[in-house]
């Protein structure tokens, strides 16, 4: 594949290195160049254009993404759609994501044509969600180097959590109160139905080794298929009562301690074939612990021994990431206070499904995008911020009358995702959250963006709300601040934020929408032409 920079007139067959806007003409870049192409070309005036002009052995970037996603993704997973060069491998159920980062290292030194980056290994994934992706960073790249990614074979693998039954030993002495083996029976509890198993017993054993391994033998006895024990002190010494309990048991203890904080008191052991696992104090809470790393490994069958847990301390400093439980400054925001919210609008988009600008079409005597910022004028939105891109003069134009401010997305060709980053980087520091609304969408109903608002309370771990309808969630979507940093890091392409709405639903406030208002997008011609009429006097 080679640049080269042409008359319009011996441009056809060449792929259009820049995309090219003008009155009357929209051109994306990477469109291959055809007779039509070419003639509206110089219709409009364009006398040269830059273009790609494709060797015989080249793979178009979507074919090359796609052919490489499909060789990479193993068992548990599929690749997605390619766009734009980028193909995701994309898990099509709840696991681990499972792959040697040496791997992705030699992948990554074949060529620089192409490049792929992964979540951390063991990384606990949701259906849909993407544990991997490919992007071809040139319009084409030469079949060798396609090859070559492919002779590696299946790369990546889920590990399915499988159905445990888990007994829980709690120990017991003088002044433990009866509410914390509660609440740390609540918590173990709702860590195992996230992740498909079940809570089969709930014992009390008194805090002394041969009591405790009595009671270790007989949930061994009754079936359990792992043990879980939560001592009444933390375990300071393989001496201590826990692991001296394993071995009073007929067991072994395999590690005490675990380099990842919080969780460092972590003793890992087993009674014959079951994995008996001392908790460590943290876990008696719902926050994120070295602990929860162990179980889901052990709830998916991936074994667990003292070099596995040794490999945890890089990326294992959890209290200093509080982003991976409560993410960044959740905690600061004070429940009771005002919340100070923005609207950011997504209008970059090239409206290549409705053939024209959706945006600055006219319905029921305005612009559509201009019936979205009237809905947030009339709600408590503090402020709004239009994301501009493609044909931006003119969807500028339609909101001249509002008191938007604008934000010009130069890489709007790439995705919504990008759209997203551009607008949430204009963002003033002190806002709260921000609701992320869909240019297209006229239907919003500014009392359900106050609903919505009144919702927002990350104090009470209610900070993305999202709007429901009739089982189907919608748009807008409020995210805290305290979600900004994932949602610039983890969005690509066109996907957009969904998966992280799955992976944060302890966080989730839905809010029942009265009408179809925040489900009903105008993409196409045809939807255009039912919301005309839906609102055309009888």
């Amino acid at each position: 594949m080679k640049f080269v920079t042409l008359p319009a007139r011996a441009a056809e067959g060449g792929l259009l290195a820049h995309s090219l806007t003008r009155p009357g003409l929209n051109l994306p870049k990477g469109v291959r160049l055809g007779s039509e192409e070419v003639a509206r070309l110089r219709a409009a005036g364009v006398e040269s254009v830059t273009v790609a002009m494709i060797d015989a052995t080249d793979v178009l970037e979507d074919r090359a993404a796609e052919r490489i996603a499909r060789r990479l993704a193993g068992a548990g997973l599929r690749a997605g759609p390619a766009k734009n060069g980028r193909c995701d491998i994309v898990a099509d159920h709840r696991g681990l994501a499972l792959f040697a980062p040496e791997t992705i290292h030699a992948l990554n030194r074949i060529d620089e044509s192409i490049t792929l980056a992964t979540l951390p290994p063991y990384e606990a994934v949701s259906p849909g969600q993407p544990v991997a992706t490919i992007k071809v960073n040139p319009f084409a790249t030469p079949e060798a180097v396609v090859a070559a990614w492919e002779s590696f074979g299946a790369v990546f693998q889920l590990a399915g959590f499988q159905p445990h039954r888990v007994a829980l030993i709690q120990t017991v002495a003088p002044g433990l109160k009866a509410s914390l083996l509660e609440k740390t029976a609540a918590a173990t509890r709702k860590r195992l139905e996230a992740l498909g198993s079940a809570l089969c017993a709930d014992a009390r054993a008194p805090h002394e080794a041969e009591a405790l391994a009595r009671e270790i033998r007989h949930q061994l006895h009754s079936g359990a298929d792992l043990v879980l024990i939560c001592g009444a002190g933390s375990t300071s010494d393989r001496g201590d009562v826990v692991p001296a309990a394993m071995v009073a048991a007929g067991g072994a203890v395999e590690c005490f301690g675990m380099p990842v904080d919080p969780g460092n008191l972590l003793t890992l052991g087993s009674v014959g074939d079951v994995v008996v696992v001392g908790m460590p104090g943290c876990a008696r809470s719902h926050q994120l612990n070295g602990f929860d790393y162990v179980l889901q490994r052990l709830l998916s069958r991936q074994k667990v021994a003292r070099e596995d847990l040794a490999a945890m301390g890089v990326g294992g400093l959890l209290r200093a990431a509080p982003r991976r439980v409560f993410p960044c400054g959740m905690r600061d925001v004070p429940p009771a206070a005002p919340h100070k919210i923005a609207a950011l609008v997504l209008a970059a988009g090239q409206s290549r499904r409705m053939g024209a600008n959706k945006l600055v079409l006219t319905l029921e005597g305005k612009p559509v995008i201009r019936h979205v910022l009237d809905a947030i004028a009339d709600s408590r939105i503090a402020t709004a911020f239009v994301v501009l891109g493609h044909e931006a003069e003119q969807v500028q134009a339609a909101l001249a009358q509002t008191d938007a401010r604008f934000v010009v997305n130069a890489d709007f060709d790439g995705g919504l995702s990008t759209s997203l980053k551009a607008g949430l980087a204009a963002l003033p520091p002190d806002i709260d959250g921000a609701m992320i609304f869909l240019g297209d969408m006229p239907d919003i109903d500014p009392a359900l963006i106050d609903r919505m608002i009144e919702a927002f309370d990350p104090g009470r771990m209610q900070a993305i709300v999202v709007p429901k309808r009739e089982g189907r969630r919608g748009h807008p979507v409020l995210w805290g601040k305290g979600f900004f940093p994932l949602l610039l890091q983890e969005t690509q392409g066109d996907t957009g934020a969904r998966h992280l709405i799955g992976q944060y639903a302890d966080w989730v406030a839905e809010i029942e929408a009265d009408d179809d208002g925040v489900l009903v997008d105008l993409d196409t011609p045809e939807a255009f032409l039912r919301r005309q009429k839906s609102s055309a006097p009888a």
